[in-house]
């Protein structure tokens, strides 16, 4: 026997004698890409790298470089070797000044004033010095002389001369020392380079 049908909504048959409408079929997981996970599970996102780090890092290199840079600069003028004295007007005067000083006068520290600091060495200018006054003690009345120095190359702040330095004796003794000379320009001429010629 039937029942009437009644109002309730919750009273629904056991058995349904019409047919459902059939249900849609339940997603194929295997058919769709796994979502793409950006971070490991349980783990968030790293916090936005900032640049201060950076920031500091080129502070301090800047610091750095000032340090170096100016302690550089204060070393060169402090370390570096200073002329003494103007210096020769001309690059021949400089060569006769500084010959003078060496094979006449025989005075290391008046040579020493003649050169340019980048090649002054008080110890080798005072043993050529040692030198001539050995070769005063051991020859009869020796005499130095050169010839003018001529002027091979020049260029605004360099020239480059070359003479021959003559001693001779009383004893009629003579011997030749050709050199080539190389002068700098500064506050003046001054001797850089005695070489043989």
């Amino acid at each position: 026997m039937s029942q009437p049908a009644s109002d309730d909504p919750t009273n629904q048959p056991d058995h349904p004698t019409a047919p459902a409408t059939p249900a849609a079929p339940a997603p194929n997981p295997s058919a769709y890409p796994a979502p793409a996970t950006p971070y490991p599970p349980n783990q968030q996102s790293p916090a936005p790298r900032r640049r201060r780090g950076f920031l500091i890092a080129s502070i301090a290199l800047a610091v750095t470089l000032m340090l170096c840079v100016g302690g550089g600069v204060a070393a060169f003028l402090v370390l570096r070797p200073t002329e003494e004295g103007p210096g020769a007007e001309e690059p021949k005067v400089a060569v006769e000044e500084f010959l003078t000083a060496v094979y006449k006068d025989r005075d290391a520290a008046q040579a020493s004033s003649l050169v340019c600091s980048a090649a002054r060495d008080q110890d080798k200018i005072s043993a050529k010095v040692t030198e001539v006054e050995k070769y005063v003690a051991d020859y009869e009345k020796p005499h130095f002389r050169w010839n003018p120095p001529n002027i091979d190359e020049e260029t605004e702040d360099r020239a480059v001369l070359t003479t021959t330095v003559i001693m001779s004796t009383a004893d009629e003794q003579a011997a030749e020392l050709p050199l080539r000379l190389t002068v700098i320009k500064t506050t003046g001429w001054r001797v850089c380079e005695v070489a043989g010629g």
